[in-house]
C-alpha cells in the first residue's frame, strides 16, 4: 500500500479537528467524518482484495478533491498552509504514476531522479508542517496573553465600580451583614446542641459555647458601629438639605471621614466574625483525614482559649490560670489539625475539670492552673498538658485509654474522649502517655512526628 490512503486519512482528520476547535460546523463535521470512515473502508478494500492499480487512481482523486475543497472553501482557509506542504508531494505522485503507466521502460531509467524528488518533496513537506506547527502555538501564545489583559482590564473596571458605590448602599450591605452574623450566632447554637447529642463529639459542646462567646465580641461591635453610621447619615443628609450658603462642607467630609473609619472597623470586626464561624464549621464536621502543614503552637492556644470560654459559658463560677510555653522553632508539621485539635481539646478539658474539682476540696488558698507547653526533642514535637488537680487513682491508671471508662460522674463524660485520642494519636504515627499523682496533678504528652 502506498502513501496516499495514511496522507489522506491524516489531511482530513487534521482539517475536522482544527475546525471543531476554531469554528464548530455540524454539515462539515459529519461530511469529514464520512470521508475518515470511506477511506478506513477503502484502504481494507485495497489490501483484502489487492486492486491497488484501481484504488490508486481514486486515491489521486480524493486528494486532488480535497486540495481543491482547502483552497476554494472559505472556512478551510486555515489549513491552506498545509495545502501548500503536501501539494508538490500529491503532484509528484500523480505525475511519477502517470509516468509510469505511459511510459513504463523511460520509468525505470529514471526512478533514481524520482525517487529523489520523492525526497524532497517529503523534506518541504515536513518543513512546512514544523513551521506551521510553531506559527500555530505562537499565535495561541498571544491569543492567552489578549486574553489574560482582557481579563485583567474587565477586573480593574469591576474594582473600580465597587470603589464608586454610594455609602448608602455599603451600610445596607453592612446592616445585612449584621442579620446574617445574628443568624450565624443562632445557627452555632443550635449546632451545638446538636452536637452534643453525638458521644464522640461531645467534647465540641465545649469548643461551640466557646466561639459563640468569642463571636459575641464582633457581633457587638458590628452592631455598635452600624448605629452610628445610621446616624451620622441621617447628620449628613440634614445637612445636604439645607441651602447652599448654610452647608457646611468642613462637617460634611468630616461626617464622612467618620463613616468611612466606622465602615472599616464594621468590615474587620464582620471578617473576624466570618473566619470565626468558618472556624466552627471546620471543626464540627467530620474530618477528611488530609494531613496539611499545621502550625502546632497555634492549634494549642486556639484550643486552651476555646476550651476555657467553653466552660466558661456553662459555669459562670468557674476560673483558672491558663500558662503556656511554646517552643517557636517548632516548623509546621504534617498532621490532621481538625483530629489533633481534638485531642487537644479533650485534654486542656479534663484539665479544667481536675483543677475545678480540687478546688472545691482544697478551698480558697487553692490556685488551680492549667500548663500547656510544646516542645522539639530527638527529632519529636511534644505537646505537654499539665494540671494541679485531683489527679488519677493508681488503680485506674491503666484503663483510662480503654472506650467508655471514666472516673467523671454519670452524665459528664462519655468515656470515649481519651479512647479516641489514642488511637488519632496512634494514627499519626505517635504516642499519647499519661504521668499523674493523685492529689498532685497529671501531666498528659503528646508525641508527634516532625515528618
Amino acid at each position: 500500500m502506498s502513501f496516499e490512503p495514511i496522507l489522506a486519512f491524516f489531511i482530513v482528520r487534521y482539517l475536522r479537528k482544527s475546525l471543531q476547535s476554531i469554528s464548530p460546523d455540524p454539515k462539515w463535521n459529519q461530511i469529514l467524518t464520512y470521508t475518515l470512515y470511506s477511506i478506513v473502508l477503502l484502504a481494507v478494500f485495497q489490501f483484502v482484495f489487492h486492486i491497488t492499480p484501481v484504488a490508486m487512481w481514486v486515491w489521486h482523486a480524493l486528494l486532488l478533491t480535497l486540495l481543491v475543497v482547502i483552497y476554494k472553501i472559505p472556512i478551510f482557509d486555515f489549513a491552506k498552509k498545509i495545502m501548500f506542504a503536501v501539494l508538490p508531494l500529491i503532484l509528484l505522485s500523480l505525475f511519477s504514476d502517470l509516468f509510469k503507466l505511459i511510459q513504463p521502460r523511460l520509468y525505470l531509467q529514471n526512478k533514481n531522479y524520482i525517487d529523489f524528488a520523492f525526497c524532497v518533496a517529503i523534506t518541504w513537506m515536513i518543513a512546512i508542517v514544523v513551521k506551521s506547527n510553531k506559527q500555530q502555538k505562537a499565535l495561541e501564545t498571544e491569543r492567552e496573553k489578549t486574553r489574560e489583559e482582557q481579563e485583567k482590564s474587565k477586573f480593574i473596571a469591576e474594582q473600580k465600580d465597587r470603589l464608586e458605590e454610594l455609602v448608602n448602599e455599603r451600610t445596607a450591605e453592612i446592616l445585612k451583614q449584621k442579620d446574617d452574623l445574628q443568624q450565624a450566632l443562632t445557627n452555632l447554637r443550635e449546632t451545638q446542641a446538636l452536637l452534643i447529642q453525638s458521644e464522640k463529639m461531645a467534647s465540641l459542646g465545649e469548643l461551640t459555647a466557646g466561639i459563640a462567646h468569642e463571636i459575641q465580641n464582633p457581633l457587638n461591635f458590628v452592631n455598635n458601629f452600624s448605629e452610628v453610621n445610621t446616624e451620622l447619615i441621617e447628620e449628613l443628609k440634614s445637612e445636604r438639605l439645607k441651602p447652599k450658603a448654610e452647608r457646611d462642607e468642613a462637617l460634611e467630609v468630616e461626617i464622612l471621614n467618620d463613616i468611612k473609619q466606622n465602615l472599616e472597623k464594621i468590615n474587620h470586626h464582620g471578617k473576624r466574625a466570618d473566619a470565626i464561624v468558618k472556624g466552627m464549621l471546620q471543626h464540627s464536621r467530620i474530618s477528611t483525614g488530609v494531613k496539611e502543614p499545621t502550625d502546632i503552637n497555634a492549634l494549642a492556644d486556639e484550643y486552651l482559649r476555646l476550651a476555657y470560654h467553653g466552660l466558661r459559658a456553662k459555669d459562670k463560677s468557674f476560673n483558672a490560670d491558663m500558662r503556656t510555653d511554646f517552643d517557636e522553632s517548632i516548623p509546621k508539621i504534617n498532621i490532621v489539625a481538625q483530629d489533633v485539635g481534638r485531642v487537644i481539646l479533650n485534654l486542656i478539658t479534663n484539665a479544667f475539670y481536675a483543677v475545678n474539682a480540687a478546688k472545691a476540696l482544697k478551698g480558697r488558698d487553692y490556685d488551680p492552673t492549667v500548663w500547656v507547653s510544646t516542645k522539639k526533642e530527638n527529632g519529636k514535637i511534644l505537646v505537654k498538658v499539665r494540671d494541679n488537680g485531683t489527679g488519677i487513682p493508681d488503680n485506674v491508671k491503666d484503663k483510662i485509654f480503654h472506650p467508655f471508662f471514666t472516673t467523671k460522674p454519670a452524665g459528664e463524660g462519655t468515656g470515649l474522649g481519651l479512647s479516641l485520642s489514642y488511637d488519632i494519636i496512634n494514627a499519626h504515627g505517635g504516642k499519647i502517655k499519661a504521668d499523674s499523682k493523685q492529689g498532685e496533678g497529671t501531666e498528659f504528652t503528646v508525641e508527634l512526628p516532625v515528618a
